[in-house]
């Protein structure tokens, strides 16, 4: 075969791929062209992606990274400790008195063992701790939670209308 000024033309059975940069020889009229061509060489290829979005950084901080998180946390973890000591306080306090104070538990009171009373007075103190317990969560962690909640629904509209 001779040696032209264009290179032989390529196997049949075997396109150039799309959007070669070397030269391309159109099947249809047998003429080498310079460029490649316009329109996809294989049309069972699937569609390019479409190009990557600029990413936006957002205005304020994504939630999981928020300090109402961390204050939230802070004011539950207060809330267990304040109900879980005012309980178990008493009852050790009751426990180390019925062991280091046995004179002090068998004296009566008004007619009855002070061990009696001390025992009977643990009810109560629960209901303390458990009075406390709702106390702090209304006051401190209830309105972090639902601050964090709204937070949480608008973070949640600006994703969607992305």
């Amino acid at each position: 075969m001779p040696a032209g000024p264009f290179p032989p033309p390529p196997d049949p059975h075997r396109p150039p791929p799309p959007y070669a940069d070397g030269p391309y020889t159109d099947p249809r009229a047998g003429v080498p062209c310079a460029a490649s061509p316009t329109h996809r060489t294989y049309p069972w290829l699937p569609p390019a992606p479409p190009p990557p979005r600029p990413h936006r950084a957002p205005r304020h901080a994504p939630l999981g990274h928020h300090s109402d998180l961390r204050r939230l946390r802070r004011a539950y973890r207060r809330q267990r400790r304040t109900a879980t000591l005012t309980a178990l306080g008493y009852f050790v306090l009751f426990l180390v008195l019925s062991a280091f104070a046995p004179s002090l538990m068998t004296g009566t009171t008004a007619g009855v063992p002070t061990g009696l009373l001390l025992a009977v007075g643990q009810v109560p103190v629960t209901w303390l701790a458990v009075a406390l317990y709702e106390a702090t969560a209304r006051r401190r962690v209830d309105p972090l939670a639902e601050l964090i909640r709204r937070q949480a629904v608008v973070d949640a509209r600006r994703e969607a209308a992305r």
